[in-house]
Parts: structure tokens; C-alpha cells; sequence
């Protein structure tokens, strides 16, 4: 047997509460190795690369399940050895790059060499049976990539976006330059706000192949109450009666009692649907029936590639620590945005809320990164707040620990890494991807909750409204019988970098330390930038 996986300890918050029953079923699932893994990425990175022969020629959902689908090799070899425990499998996705199984603990802990045990996360009381480490045979390393659960572990409460409900603060007498944006929109952001600042247009989307997908966690359910008394007050250009559609998995809902509205429910669909005007908006409803060990993102991820023509933008406003995610995990789900990038997907994250901190704020003596903003391929949302725009303290940023500085941004990030010397010396892996790549307003945004106007705060904010954005510029692509951005980073690094209005104040705290600096060109805090509605368009209809 070969230790395919360990971690020296459970993620801080966690507490072994004795071994697992042995009678126990746990659901497991596995990933096998793919057939091309290097092609897959080489045709991502063809398709979104501006200046390729290929560019925008995103692959079908067939072309992408051929560059995953295990050997038959790795199948037969695979399902041996489970055979050889008395375990049968089924595919749990149409290229059979996964697998699924049940299976007791006494059978798991034979299988993989292990002792499952109960963890407890102290701060919600909620158990989950993980390990610190497991096996499997040496003849299968190459042919397994993930065995799960097993060494991920999701923490409950840094997948609860950190919005609050400030005070209104006074009117700044630092005013932008931009006569078009009112005062006021220094103490509260809306719709109009937003739309003066980055020049967003209120014409309305024409292309009904082209739509938003918000999504949505932990029983946050979006109410189609607070959106109406939202545009009623803030967009009253577009019809009150405008809806989202709904879709669900893992045994998702999306009640519309007043009283059980989420806050961040609310926010993504009244920011999506109010911004992007026009554009049909999806929401999507993870329930608890969670499948993964990554809070369901990877459920979400492989609902989506099992549509034949899923959302053209994607945006979550949910998060955890990368150093909770096992490697292996985070690999995997990065793989299944490498595939819906490949076929013309646009995914957002929100970066987190705790500066240097993490997905919250944390104590810490090195930098946490974020996840999935670690992931090359997806793009990671930062905050700004004021006006003029400044950097939002929260703003999480920084360098991932698992994922290599891809090649899109080596220059940028270079260029930063300069320009910061030895401050911080230590404390993040200077080699990293790192994150965010651009920026929006995320502070003071005001939206309706359970009938009653408030204002809220986060990058939670900030990814749904840079979603709403592209999704009005992919509009106008699609108008000009040209096809979605779909993965946008090299994009975004390249043919628009400059379009971007750059933020060179403020910085991002934690683990004792100011955090990074806000400065000229990309840094660490607010990415590239804040949008510039048509420079990004005049961009995109160039490339």
C-alpha cells in the first residue's frame, strides 16, 4: 500500500471525537486519473487565449468528457480492486472520471489502509467522519487521483459569506472626478451608483442564449418578495414583475417564506438581475445533501458540465481556507472549472472577506489563501469601497500554496513582487497563483431583506456585480455573431489589462501585519483593477 494522501493534523477548529462506527455507511466517491489531462488544459488555454487560431472556439460538452474519460486501463484496474473488498461502483459522471460506492467504515478502513474518525467542528458542534490519512494499493498510483471523504475537511462556517449591515456613513467630501456619480453614492451603492461609476449600460440584453448563473449554499434561499420591492425602488426602469428561474441539486429549495430570505441569496440575485439588465438569471440551490468534500462546490461544478448548455457566467459568493482543502480535492475541482472553461463558461468567486486572513479573519501567523481563488483557472473577485474607489480592507488576496503562477500572469505578478521587496518576507509563497484578478465595489451596497432596505458588505458583493458586467458584454458578443469570453483571465491579463481603472490605496490586513499594498498595476488586494464597462466591451469585440 502507498500513503496517497495525509495531513499532520485536522484544520484548526477541529476536534477528534473517538473512532467511527464501523457500521457506519459512508457514500465515497472517487476520481480516476484522465486520459489528457495536458490536453484539456492546452484547450482551455487555446480557446481563451486572445491572438489564438482557436480563440472563442469553446469544445462541446462531448469533445471535453473524450480528454477526461479514464483508460479502460485505469477502469478495469480500479474496479479489481474494489471488487477484491466486495465493492461495486457505479459512474457518478458521464466520462466515468468519477466513480461512486458505498461503503462501512470497516470496509473503508480495510480498503484504504486507515482509521476513520468522528471530527468535531467546535464552533457549530457539527460532526463529520474524515481521516488524517489513507492508501491504496502502489499498483494504482497513477490511476487514482482522489478518494473522498477522507482528508478535506469543510468548514461550516467560512462558507457563510461575512455580510453586515453597517452604518451609513457621512458623504465623503473626496468626491470622484466623474461628475456622473451623485454624492450620495458615497455612503450608500446602488444599481445607478454602480452603473454611473463603471458605466454600466441600462439597455436591456437581447440574446436569450446567453444567461447568469447565481449560486447558492447552507439554505440561503433567494425571495422573489425582496427582489421585486428591490427593482420596484432601485431599478424602477425594469419590469417589477422580472423573475429568476430556479434549479436545484443535492436536495436544494428555494422556500419563499419572508422570514427564511438569506441575506446573501438576496444580494446575488437583486445585484445580478438589477445589473445585468435583461439577462435571464438561474438561480441554483445546493442543498445538504452534499456529495464532496468541498461544501458542494464540486456538486455544483459537475451539475454544470452535465448540461448541454449550462449558464454562460457563473458566480459564488462562498468560500473556505485552502489549507482545509485536501490537495487532491482542490486539484479536482480546479479540473472540472478547466472543463467548464473549455466549453465557454465564465466562473467567479468572490476573493473572501478576511484581508490576509483568509475567507474570514482568522488568526494566523503566515498568509492564508483563499479557496478556490488559488485555482488558475477561474477568476477571483476582490472588493473596493469609497468614492473614488479604494481598497476595501476585507479584500482577501494573496498567493495559493497548492497552484503554480500560471503564465497569464507572471508579468503583472512580477511586476508587484517588485515593487513590495522584502515586506512580508516569509509569509506567502512568492510562487504561488495568485489572486484576485480584478475588483468591484463591495461596501455599503444597499439591497432589500425581508422587506426591510439595508446595507450590506463583502466581496460577496463584488463577484455577482463583475459578473453581471460580463455577462451584458457577452450579451453584445453573442449580438455580434461572436461567441461568450468564457474563461477570462488571459483575457483579462492580456488584451484588457489596461481597461481596467487601477487602485493604488489602501491594503489588506491580518495575521499582524498590514497585508499587502494597493499599488500601480496588479497587487494582491484589488487584482487588475475595477471594470470600465466599454473599454471591456471595445476589448472583447477586438479579441
Amino acid at each position: 500500500m502507498h500513503v496517497h494522501e495525509s495531513r499532520s493534523a485536522a484544520p484548526v477548529g477541529f476536534v477528534k471525537a473517538g473512532a467511527a462506527s464501523p457500521d457506519t455507511v459512508l457514500n465515497m466517491r472517487m476520481a480516476l486519473a484522465q486520459n489528457n489531462p495536458a490536453g484539456l488544459e492546452k484547450a482551455l488555454m487555446d480557446v481563451s487565449t486572445p491572438g489564438n487560431a482557436l480563440y472563442g472556439q469553446h469544445l462541446t460538452k462531448e469533445e471535453v468528457e473524450d480528454l477526461v474519460r479514464p483508460t479502460q486501463q485505469t477502469v478495469d484496474a480500479v474496479n479489481a480492486w474494489l471488487a477484491a473488498h466486495n465493492i461495486t461502483a457505479k459512474q457518478a459522471t458521464p466520462a466515468g472520471n468519477w466513480l461512486k460506492f458505498s461503503a462501512t467504515v470497516a470496509q473503508a478502513n480495510q480498503l484504504l489502509d486507515t482509521q476513520f474518525s468522528n471530527f468535531k467542528h467546535e464552533a457549530t458542534g457539527i460532526e463529520s467522519i474524515r481521516t488524517l490519512a489513507y492508501s491504496i494499493p502502489a499498483d494504482l498510483v497513477g490511476h487514482v487521483e482522489l478518494v473522498h471523504p477522507t482528508v478535506a475537511f469543510s468548514t461550516p462556517q467560512s462558507r457563510l459569506p461575512i455580510i453586515s449591515i453597517p452604518q451609513k456613513s457621512q458623504p465623503s467630501t473626496n468626491l470622484s472626478t466623474n461628475a456622473a456619480v451623485p454624492s450620495s453614492c458615497a455612503s450608500t451603492i446602488t444599481p445607478t451608483c454602480l452603473q454611473d461609476l463603471y458605466g454600466i449600460p441600462a439597455t436591456a440584453a437581447t440574446q436569450s442564449s446567453n444567461h447568469l448563473g447565481v449560486s447558492g449554499f447552507i439554505g440561503q434561499f433567494a425571495n422573489q418578495a425582496d427582489l421585486r420591492t428591490f427593482l420596484t425602488n432601485l431599478r424602477p426602469d425594469i419590469n417589477p414583475a422580472t423573475v429568476f428561474t430556479l434549479q436545484t441539486l443535492d436536495g436544494g429549495q428555494n422556500t419563499q417564506t419572508q422570514s427564511q430570505a438569506g441575506i446573501e441569496a438576496d444580494l446575488d440575485t437583486q445585484y445580478t438581475i438589477g445589473i445585468a439588465t435583461g439577462v435571464p438569471v438561474t438561480f441554483i440551490s445546493t442543498g445538504n445533501n452534499i456529495k464532496d468534500s468541498v461544501g458542494g462546490f464540486f456538486d455544483l461544478a459537475e451539475f454544470l458540465l452535465g448540461e448541454s448548455a449550462p449558464p454562460s457566467v457563473v458566480t459564488t459568493s462562498y468560500g473556505e481556507n485552502e489549507q482545509d482543502i485536501g490537495t487532491s480535492a482542490a486539484n479536482q475541482l480546479c479540473s472540472a472549472f478547466q472543463q467548464l472553461g473549455a466549453r465557454g463558461v465564465s466562473i467567479l468567486y468572490s476573493s473572501g472577506d478576511g484581508g490576509v486572513a483568509g475567507s474570514q479573519t482568522t488568526r494566523c501567523t503566515n498568509f492564508l489563501a483563499t479557496f478556490p481563488s488559488g485555482c488558475p483557472f477561474m477568476t477571483s473577485v476582490g472588493a473596493t469601497t469609497g468614492i473614488p474607489e479604494t481598497a476595501a480592507s476585507f479584500s482577501s488576496g494573496g498567493f495559493s500554496n497548492v497552484f503554480a503562477q500560471p503564465s497569464y500572469q507572471a508579468s503583472a505578478v512580477s511586476a508587484f513582487l517588485t515593487k513590495l521587496g522584502n515586506t512580508n518576507s516569509g509569509k506567502f509563497n512568492r510562487a504561488g497563483r495568485a489572486f484576485p484578478d480584478i475588483a468591484a465595489m463591495g461596501d455599503n451596497v444597499e439591497i432589500v431583506f425581508q422587506q426591510q432596505g439595508g446595507l450590506v458588505a463583502g466581496t460577496s458583493c463584488s463577484s455577482p456585480i463583475f459578473a453581471s458586467i460580463i455577462s451584458l458584454i457577452n450579451d453584445r458578443l453573442v449580438s455580434a455573431g461572436k461567441s461568450p469570453l468564457g474563461f477570462l483571465n488571459p483575457f483579462l491579463y492580456g488584451a484588457a489589462a489596461s481597461t481596467f481603472t487601477d487602485i493604488t490605496t489602501g491594503n489588506n490586513p491580518g495575521c499582524n501585519t498590514n497585508g499587502f499594498p494597493a499599488v500601480a498595476g496588479w497587487d494582491p488586494v484589488t487584482g487588475l483593477g475595477t471594470p470600465n464597462f466599454q473599454a471591456l466591451l471595445n476589448a472583447a469585440l477586438a479579441a
